[in-house]
C-alpha cells in the first residue's frame, strides 16, 4: 500500500506541518530549550494536531507546570481515553526504530499474587545469556521476595536498577541465582513461522510478530510467500506480545493478509481534528489507504488473531481492517485486546519527542470505536510451561478450532486464572513510529 500521509516519519526529527492557520510550530531550536521554551511548545502543538483539542482549555498558565510532562499529563486529563501521549527522548525512540531497545530482555507477569513468571525472553539478551528462560518463576530480586518490592517501591523502580541479582525457579523445581546487568536488546521481530498440517488438506500458516517495526516487512514477505507457495488460505497471526509500531508495517502485513482477494478496497480510513481534517483531507484519497496485491499475498478465507490484553495498536488495526472483507470474520483467540484505535505523530524538540494522539482509524464499515479492545472469540491461557507457538499451545489449539468450525474448542480452555488487578497495566507501544517504554518489555 501506499502511504495517504506524510508523517515525519524520517529519522522522527521535525515537527509536521498543518496547513491554513492551524500548521504545527517548528522544533524549538538549540537556544530556545529553556524549560518556559519547551513547556510552551508542547501546548503549541497540543492546541494545533491533538486528535481531541477542541476539549483542551481555552487558558493554560504553563508556569504552573514544572514540566513539559507534567503539562501534558495536565491536558490529556480532558480526553478520559487517552492513555497514549506522552513524551521520550529522541535517542530511545530512534534506537527502537532501528530493532533495539536497552534492558534485561526479559518480559514477565503475575500468575497469583507474588507468583512472577517470564513469558517471554530475547534471544541472545543479557537475560537470556544469564539463563533466564520462559516459564521460570523470579523468587528473589537482591535477595528480596516479590511481595517487598511490591510492598514498598514496585517492580517498576526495581527493575530500572542494574545490575540486579534474580533468584529464579525452573518448571522442574531447581533453582538457580545469577546476576544480569542491562544492555543493548537486539529485537526479533518476527520471532516464527511454520505451516501447519491442519489435516484433509487444510494447510494452515502460523507466523508471530512481536511488533511492527521495518526490519520485520522482509521476514513477513519470505513467511507469506512460502504460505503461498505452499496454498495457505487459513492463518493464525500470534500478536499476543505485540504491542503495536509502524502503520506502515501493518499496512504491509493487511496487503499480505487481504491484498490477494480485495485489491484496491478500501483498509482504513485516517481522522483528524476539525481543524486539522480540511488540510489533510483536502483530497479524500489522502486520507483513505487501500489494500493492494503483492507477490507474497495469499488468498485468504479465514483468520485466527492470537491476542492478549497487550496486544495493541497496529496489532488491533490489522484485525479490525481485515473484519468486513474475511469470509467467516476474523476470530480473536486468548483474551480481549487492549483498545487503542488511534495514532500518534512525532514531534521533536531538544532531544526529545512528543507524541499525542493526533489520528484515529476505522475500517471500511466505519468502525473504530473499540477503546475497551477487540472481544475475544475464544479464551485461551498462555501456558507459560509450553513455547509459545508450539502444537500444545493452548492458543494455537483454539485457534485451529476456530479456523476449522468457527466454534472453541469443546474442552473449555480457561481464561488466565490471575486473580483480579493481578496482572499489571501494560502501556501500549505507540502506534505509528514509537518505542515501547523499557517497563513495558522488562517489567510487566
Amino acid at each position: 500500500m501506499k502511504r495517504m500521509l506524510v508523517l515525519c516519519f524520517a529519522a522522527l526529527l521535525t515537527a509536521c506541518g498543518g496547513g491554513g492557520g492551524s500548521s504545527a510550530p517548528e522544533p524549538v531550536a538549540d537556544d530556545s530549550c529553556s524549560i518556559t521554551g519547551q513547556k510552551q511548545f508542547v501546548l503549541d502543538t497540543m492546541r494545533d494536531v491533538y486528535l481531541w483539542n477542541n476539549l483542551l482549555p481555552a487558558d493554560v498558565n504553563i508556569d504552573s507546570f514544572a514540566t513539559p510532562g507534567d503539562l501534558l499529563a495536565f491536558l490529556t486529563t480532558f480526553q478520559p481515553v487517552d492513555r497514549f501521549s506522552f513524551l521520550r527522548s529522541a535517542s530511545d525512540e530512534q534506537a527502537f526504530l532501528e530493532g533495539q531497545f536497552e534492558g534485561f530482555g526479559f518480559s514477565s507477569r503475575f500468575v497469583a499474587a507474588n507468583d512472577l513468571r517470564l513469558s517471554r525472553v530475547f534471544v541472545d539478551s543479557p537475560a537470556w545469556d544469564g539463563g533466564l528462560r520462559r516459564g521460570q518463576q523470579i523468587l528473589l530480586i537482591n535477595g528480596r521476595t516479590i511481595a517487598d518490592i511490591e510492598a514498598n517501591e514496585g517492580l517498576g523502580a526495581v527493575f530500572g536498577l542494574s545490575p540486579l541479582d534474580f533468584t529464579m525457579r525452573e518448571p522442574d523445581g531447581n533453582e538457580f541465582t545469577v546476576s544480569v546487568s542491562q544492555g543493548i536488546v537486539d529485537i526479533d521481530p518476527v520471532p516464527q513461522f511454520r505451516i501447519i498440517d491442519a489435516g484433509g488438506g487444510r494447510q494452515v500458516g502460523y507466523v508471530e510478530l512481536y511488533t511492527f517495526i521495518s526490519s520485520a516487512n522482509a521476514q513477513l514477505d519470505e513467511a507469506f510467500n512460502a504460505f503461498r507457495l505452499a496454498g495457505v488460505n487459513e492463518v493464525v497471526l500470534d500478536l499476543r506480545f505485540n504491542g503495536g509500531g509502524l502503520v506502515s508495517t501493518a499496512e504491509l502485513l493487511g496487503d499480505l493478509l487481504g491484498g490477494f482477494n480485495n485489491d484496491g478496497l478500501i483498509f482504513s480510513e485516517t481522522l483528524f481534528n476539525a481543524d486539522r481534517t480540511p488540510v489533510v483531507c483536502a483530497n479524500a484519497e489522502n486520507c483513505i489507504e487501500r489494500f493492494s496485491r503483492r507477490g507474497a499475498s495469499v488468498d485468504l478465507s479465514r483468520l485466527a488473531i492470537i491476542a492478549s490484553r497487550g496486544t495493541a495498536s497496529a496489532s488491533e488495526l490489522v484485525p479490525n481492517s481485515l473484519e468486513p472483507y474475511v469470509m467467516g470474520d476474523v476470530g480473536v483467540i486468548g483474551t480481549n485486546t487492549f483498545g487503542k484505535p488511534v495514532g500518534q505523530e512525532g514531534f521533536s524538540f531538544c532531544d526529545q519527542v512528543l507524541r499525542p494522539a493526533t489520528f484515529q482509524t476505522v475500517n471500511a464499515d466505519g468502525f473504530g470505536d473499540y477503546f475497551d479492545g477487540l472481544p475475544v472469540d475464544c479464551a485461551a491461557v498462555d501456558d507459560l510451561n509450553v513455547p509459545v507457538g508450539a502444537d500444545e499451545d493452548p492458543n494455537v489449539i483454539a485457534a485451529l478450532e476456530y479456523l476449522a468450525s468457527g466454534g472453541c474448542p469443546v474442552t473449555a480452555i480457561p481464561a488466565d486464572p490471575t486473580k483480579p488487578g493481578a496482572q499489571p497495566f501494560v502501556p501500549p507501544r505507540p502506534d505509528l513510529r514509537g518505542a515501547p517504554k523499557r517497563e513495558y518489555l522488562d517489567a510487566w
